[in-house]
């Protein structure tokens, strides 16, 4: 694992396969060098969704996760900014934006190079809305993706898992979501208010990582590096 350097924002900073990176407290991933924002996992329109199910939630979930991917775009102003797939909860997700929602979108296009990433809710492109659609995009010695290949692939940058840390500390535990890398690869934490989350030490991700792991845990302010083998089991 390649030594990790506080930022100056809060985030760690990382070598990752030559390419130097950023994992920012928001949970979206910086890539200086050509000035690419990833975020993964927006899953815009859950709330609706469940809300057609009789699962009662807020509907302010897109409009919360688009408030901070824009303060993002702000404070970076990339060139390009890559959606990691799953942005949309499900096939009508796009159906159910509102309109505040949509402006939003189109102005990021607009300003910047916007991709997003085929996703297993999101398979298709986002009918109505602009941008480029791709299953995976390189960058550099990067190869960014949305669900994470079966076995390790140096370079790869996924999301999908939506990776979660718990960490015991003055007689409780705090859960949190968090970056997951051994320096080769990385999972990135997914990006939406109402994603749910699953821990580092969840079988899913045993066999991915060729080297022992690192969870870049979101504190309030700065984010916080810990060997996986030192968190704890939970849920």
């Amino acid at each position: 694992m390649n030594a990790l350097r506080r930022s100056a924002c809060g985030g760690c900073q990382l070598d990752l396969q030559g390419e130097r990176l950023v994992a920012r407290v928001s949970g979206a991933l910086w890539l200086p060098e050509t000035r690419t924002l990833a975020a993964g996992d927006l899953h815009l329109e859950k709330g609706s969704a469940f809300g057609a199910r009789g699962q009662l939630l807020p509907p302010y979930d897109t409009a919360a996760t688009l408030d901070r991917l824009l303060a993002e775009v702000e404070a970076l102003t990339p060139e390009r900014l890559v959606l990691m797939g799953d942005s949309f909860h499900d096939r009508g997700a796009v159906g159910r934006l509102d309109q505040v929602a949509v402006a939003r979108l189109e102005g990021l296009s607009q300003r910047l190079h916007l991709v997003w990433l085929s996703g297993n809710h999101d398979p298709e492109p986002p009918e109505g809305l602009a941008g480029e659609t791709v299953d995976q995009i390189r960058i550099g010695s990067l190869i960014l993706t949305h669900e994470p290949s079966p076995d390790p692939v140096d370079g790869e940058v996924a999301g999908h898992l939506h990776p979660v840390a718990t960490v015991r500390g003055y007689g409780t535990r705090v859960r949190r979501r968090c970056f997951l890398t051994d320096g080769r690869r990385m999972i990135l934490p997914a990006f939406g208010a109402y994603a749910g989350g699953l821990n580092v030490t969840d079988p899913a991700f045993r066999g991915l990582f060729a080297e022992a792991t690192t969870a870049l845990i979101m504190g309030d302010d700065r984010v916080h590096a810990m060997p996986v083998a030192r968190l704890t089991v939970g849920v």
